[in-house]
């Protein structure tokens, strides 16, 4: 038996199988959110989906209160926010984010006027961020208060470094609510902030709450993940038992969350983005999943109750982040939201290449050429490893007349055969698995890079050179899944034949259906497996020549 063949076709198996998981996967989770969307889908001549109005917790969500009756209320007004970052609508009933454009991030990369949508209400997706006062006194217990502001549209100035939007609202229960929405420069952070004014004769408690209500829509990123990304489409938080807890929105049918932590966060995750709450982190917030009746999915926190005294004051707040997964700026938000960057369960080997990546490209500033220089650096820490298996390969090559023989002597006697094989190997000091041992070595290194190249909002609508325009799509020419297809061919010819005609036609047609596995994925990991082959290839062919030059006649 030819075990370093079969261990080697095991090795490529164990990597499509892999990578072919991950397409069923997506597939599945395409399938089961349009049956999750099913109930949301509007008859001809009806309105916008859903009413985002009768979604308001109630306090006993958090806190064994009554419940109270959110009766649906209309959209009167709306005000525009224009930041350098963010493009931004707050809707007057409520005070919710109804819209939010990402300016640094387009929607396509042809269309540079075009921002990328990540909050929206209207017929193709229902994805929002609320927020208001709940309980007892609650401005938004019974209905959603109403506020009013002064101007209808705010924009950030250049000489300003910040800008505040400021609503109003008198209740007809004495209690009058300021809430304010602060916008940075250079930031997708926003500082929700209520001031509460007590003109009553009796005390009053509130609850603040924050919510991300979505539908069930499919990630608007998707249509360009390519074949083999699953990239997650669901809701995430940290407590003490998880740094990191995401739940999908079968999950959140399934079995709804709900727990007490300080100094987390709650968010709506997807490819590239995410929206998450933030509430105050030295308080002990109730963090919550749900679906509601409508097929709504939320994710949002209760705050402890503010007691307002009589002719006083109180303040309450929390903070809402709409933008990038870039994990060097959400890490000093709250603690551990950096892992909504999801590098699966081999983070410990994608982070590092990351970090690694993002020094490449700080000094030459192309994401592709920092591709190409972190796989050379990859290939040079397993240069040795890899010398070993291409040694054992090219020695596997020289003395394939020799094990033609003998399987022709033993023709009849497998287990004469086998012994007479083993004594070859011995004979010429050939270790028959040392060349899948290092590649198995390696593939670890391989499916993390996968994620890091994958999950990295910063190749999104990266450039590289010539016709790639953008490293996260599929190269629109199919060059790269052709080269590396061509180069995965010469390699094989690098290789030992395989003695059996099963396993030769098996490894012929290899490179043709990996090319046609490779031509959706994304052009910089293609980029990344082109460069890896010409480079493997290359000490490959040196090694072999080596060999077969310093004992041709062995």
């Amino acid at each position: 038996m030819d075990i370093q063949r079969y261990a080697l076709i095991g090795a490529i198996a164990v990597l499509s199988w892999m990578l072919l998981t991950e397409w069923v996967i997506f597939k599945d989770k395409a399938t089961e959110q349009q049956a999750i969307m099913a109930p949301l889908v509007e008859a001809p001549g009806s309105a916008t989906i859903g009413d985002l109005s009768s979604d308001i917790p109630s306090v006993i969500d958090a806190a064994n209160e009554p419940s109270f009756v959110n009766p649906s209320t209309t959209s009167q007004g709306a005000v525009t926010v224009t930041t350098d970052t963010l493009v931004v609508t707050i809707d007057l009933q409520g005070g919710d984010i109804v819209y939010a454009g990402l300016r640094n991030y387009l929607a396509k990369l042809d269309n540079p006027s075009d921002p990328f949508v990540l909050l929206e209400q209207n017929a193709r997706r229902a994805y929002v961020a609320q927020s208001g006062l709940v309980g007892p006194d609650g401005t938004d217990t019974k209905q959603r208060a109403q506020y009013e502001t002064e101007n209808t549209s705010y924009t950030l100035e250049d000489n300003q470094n910040s800008l505040t939007v400021t609503l109003y609202h008198n209740g007809t229960n004495g209690l009058s609510v300021t809430k304010e929405f602060v916008f940075n420069r250079g930031s997708h952070l926003i500082d929700v902030n209520y001031q509460l004014s007590n003109n009553a004769v009796e005390s009053k408690t509130v609850y603040l709450f924050g919510q991300l209500k979505r539908d069930s829509s499919a990630d608007p990123s998707r249509e360009n993940s390519g074949m083999g990304l699953a990239p997650f489409l669901g809701a995430a938080t940290s407590n003490t038992d998880d740094r990191f807890k995401k739940f999908t929105f079968a999950d959140m049918v399934e079995e709804p969350y709900k727990a007490q932590t300080q100094g987390s966060w709650i968010a709506m995750i997807q490819h590239y983005f995410l929206s998450a709450w933030i509430p105050n982190p030295n308080k002990t917030h109730t963090y919550t999943t749900r679906v509601t009746k409508d097929g709504f999915n939320i994710a949002g926190f209760l705050s402890p109750a503010t007691v307002i005294a009589p002719g006083s004051t109180a303040a309450t707040s929390a903070k809402l982040y709409v933008g990038p997964k870039d994990q060097y700026s959400l890490e000093k938000i709250s603690p551990f939201l950096e892992l909504s960057v999801d590098y699966g369960w081999l983070w410990w080997i994608a982070q590092p290449l990351f970090w690694l990546l993002t020094k490449i490209h700080d000094l030459v500033g192309n994401w592709g050429v920092a591709i190409i220089l972190l796989t050379v650096l990859i290939k040079g820490a397993f240069f040795k490893l890899s010398a070993t298996s291409y040694r054992s390969m090219a020695n596997m090559r020289r003395v394939q007349p020799k094990m033609a023989d003998i399987r022709e002597q033993y023709a009849d006697d497998k287990q004469k055969q086998s012994q007479a094989m083993m004594e070859l190997y011995k004979k010429e000091k050939i270790n028959p698995m040392g060349g899948c041992l290092p590649i198995l070595v390696q593939m670890p290194v391989f499916i993390a890079l996968y994620w890091t190249l994958m999950e990295s909002v910063e190749l999104r609508h990266a450039p590289f050179a010539l016709w790639i325009h953008d490293l996260s799509v599929m190269d629109p020419y199919f060059v790269l899944p052709i080269l590396m297809g061509a180069s995965m061919w010469f390699m094989q010819k690098l290789n030992p034949p395989p003695p059996d005609p099963m396993q030769a036609k098996l490894m012929q047609w290899l490179p043709i259906v990996f090319t046609f596995f490779f031509l959706w994925f994304p052009a910089g990991l293609v980029l990344y497996w082109v460069v890896n082959n010409l480079l493997s290839m290359t000490q490959q062919y040196i090694i072999t020549k080596q060999i077969e030059n310093s004992a041709p006649n062995r």
